[in-house]
């Protein structure tokens, strides 16, 4: 892991990676554990009221080799959130109880704690596991997590697009982050350093081609598929599907969505769309841009009218936008931090008024932005984007600025 603070250590640092890549809190004193068990975060409840469920789902491409385990097909974890009937169903938890210290310890020693300190086994996500679909023609959204980053980590975000109507299915990029398949079995990450130009090169490749093989089956799906809930073979419309990505995700998103017509709308949150760490070497999707909606939400100072020469500057998105021929957004998220974008926003929070963590290291990771504002505000912008684009309703609320939201900038 590079561990640098993005603003200081050049645009790739600050752009593409996740959390223990971006906070640069070595030297941190470690924490002592306040109590005997782990703390159980809360997960911010949807904004709508209405039910969901979740299934996580093993797929194997048969057709492809894993890059980053030689000699293996190419497997993946999914997640599917969705609308549903509960009866009587279990929530899910965040993670089983042999994973969650796995993922606690993949990053709590970066904000000076050790792991035990987080139980994400006793912390209850919103979604019922296995329950029912409600409803058919859903709008389909893919979810692509950051670098290195478990695809649990978008949680809250994808939890409130499924309570709103959508069927989203987010992708563990085997290889990049631990990931824990049926019967227990954990894979450890296997991805040489990334800051190697062509091992970049080929994590975002495979993850265009990781998204593309969920789409395909994701039409196999609709013949009937063991294990799936009921009635999701049926609930899909998949004459209307969007990508929403974090970090690297973002970057993968319109990488894909430039080559795969199925594609119809796409977010990047917060990634930028280069593969060098001098930011020399741009994506084609910065390059050519899209004919479709695409939205870029960064966090503070990240935009496209960044001036050429700041620190901040980022040439893959004022390329991008410059190219861009389909419908345009571009907001940023102010007093926010890169990882402000993933869970990260409500962990951090409740675990520093859990555990003695110092306040400019919470600064750090997540910024000075009011948490629950800046959970809302995400919700509220996402949503109102894959409503207009993917739903075609439209949302007066992409229209400029909203006093609701004063924390959103739209950047023209």
């Amino acid at each position: 892991m590079r561990q640098a603070d993005r603003r200081l250590a050049g645009l790739m640092l600050r752009l593409v990676l996740v959390l223990g890549l971006v906070l640069g809190l070595t030297g941190v004193p470690t924490a002592e554990a306040s109590r005997d068990v782990g703390l159980a975060l809360s997960v911010p409840r949807p904004t709508s009221a209405a039910a969901i469920g979740t299934a996580s789902l093993r797929l194997v491409d048969r057709g492809r080799m894993d890059p980053w385990t030689p000699g293996r097909q190419r497997e993946l974890m999914v997640s599917v959130l969705y609308p549903a009937i509960p009866r009587n169903e279990p929530y899910a938890a965040y993670a089983s109880e042999a994973f969650g210290p796995v993922l606690a310890a993949d990053w709590l020693p970066l904000i000076g704690l050790e792991g035990p300190e987080l139980d994400y086994a006793r912390t209850r996500t919103n979604a019922r596991l296995g329950a029912a679909v409600r409803g058919r023609q859903h709008p389909v959204i893919l979810y692509s997590p950051g670098l290195g980053t478990s695809r649990t980590f978008g949680t809250q975000q994808l939890e409130d697009l499924a309570s709103r109507g959508y069927i989203v299915v987010a992708i563990d990029h085997t290889g990049e982050a631990p990931v824990e398949f049926p019967g227990g079995r954990i894979e450890r990450a296997t991805m040489p350093p990334s800051d190697d130009t062509e091992v970049y090169r080929q994590a975002i490749r495979t993850r265009v081609d990781d998204l593309r093989f969920v789409l395909d089956e994701l039409a196999r799906w609709r013949g009937g598929q063991a294990g799936l809930p009921r009635g999701l073979d049926q609930a899909m419309d998949l004459t209307k599907i969007g990508v929403l990505g974090y970090s690297a995700g973002g970057f993968a998103a319109a990488e894909a969505m430039l080559i795969d017509r199925r594609i119809d709308v796409g977010v990047n949150l917060d990634g930028a769309m280069v593969y060098d760490l001098d930011g020399k070497v741009l994506g084609e999707s910065a390059l050519r841009g899209l004919d479709r909606p695409f939205l870029l939400f960064g966090s503070d100072g990240h935009h496209h009218a960044v001036p050429v020469g700041s620190p901040d500057y980022d040439p893959s998105w004022a390329a991008f936008w410059q190219h861009q021929r389909g419908p345009k957004l571009d907001l940023n998220l102010v007093g926010s931090r890169h990882p402000s974008f993933a869970d990260y926003q409500f962990a951090i929070p409740q675990l520093a008024a859990a555990y003695p963590i110092p306040p400019e290291t919470v600064t750090a990771g997540i910024g000075d932005i009011v948490p629950s504002r800046s959970i809302k505000a995400q919700r509220a912008y996402l949503a109102a984007w894959f409503d207009q684009y993917l739903s075609h309703r439209p949302q007066p609320l992409l229209r400029g600025p909203s006093p609701r939201y004063s924390e959103v900038d739209f950047i023209r």
